[in-house]
């Protein structure tokens, strides 16, 4: 899953980061208004999270920018105000939830889970392919009953695999939505990730989950 975070307090914008990346997301952050739209606009966002108050341009102003141009990604407003005309002007400008400063990191997961939840439509926490589990709740991964240890990057691979099921993602795909705005595609990266979560998923195991389409990319499905 991949999240953008405009705000201009550097400290803050630091907080967030960091605790959205243990939990296994990729984080593009952008400083100031202009930035941020630029970047909105550009890229696959899952989820973006907008503080109002904003050099150049503001939170409310991308979010009904956004909009305007049929950009439904779902926002989550971040403020240090907390009238009621504020929220509802957020709402108003399209914007799914609100959050009110000071928070703790806590509160803002679980809006960032709720939002990522509801714009998947309705699903269960843990995603299985024949005997390959992962929980998405406490991110555990398992394959016939043992536990598989993965890092960030090879559980949000995994994660987006899995979700799309049966269907041949390529390397574009996944640096789109598994990697941030830093993310030289024209590396091997992701060809070594591959390789080694596919060392992790179907080492010892005689059905194999992890295939390689020539020329197209990379597709996980149950062979049996």
């Amino acid at each position: 899953m991949r999240i953008l975070v405009v705000e201009d307090e550097k400290r803050i914008a630091g907080f967030i980061v960091r605790g959205l990346k243990e939990e296994h997301y990729a984080v593009d952050v952008a400083y100031d208004g202009e930035q941020g739209l630029y970047l909105a606009e550009i890229n696959p966002y899952d989820l973006m999270i907008f503080d109002i108050m904003l050099p150049r341009h503001d939170g409310i102003s991308i979010c009904r920018q956004l909009r305007s141009k049929k950009i439904n990604t779902p926002i989550l407003m971040l403020t240090a105000r907390a009238a009621v005309k504020d929220k509802v002007s957020g709402l108003n400008a399209g914007a799914d939830d609100y959050l009110t400063k000071p928070f703790s990191f806590e509160e803002l997961l679980a809006r960032v889970k709720v939002l990522l939840r509801r714009q998947q439509g309705p699903k269960i926490s843990v995603l299985k392919v024949g005997d390959l589990e992962l929980n998405q709740i406490n991110h555990e991964v398992q394959r016939a009953g043992k536990r598989i240890i993965l890092t960030s990057k090879e559980y949000g691979l995994l994660e987006y695999l899995m979700v799309n099921e049966g269907q041949v993602i390529s390397r574009w795909m996944i640096s789109e939505h598994v990697w941030n705005e830093q993310f030289d595609s024209m590396t091997n990266v992701i060809d070594v990730h591959i390789r080694n979560l596919r060392s992790k998923i179907d080492d010892g195991f005689k059905k194999k989950m992890i295939h390689t389409i020539r020329g197209s990319g990379y597709i996980l499905k149950d062979t049996s």
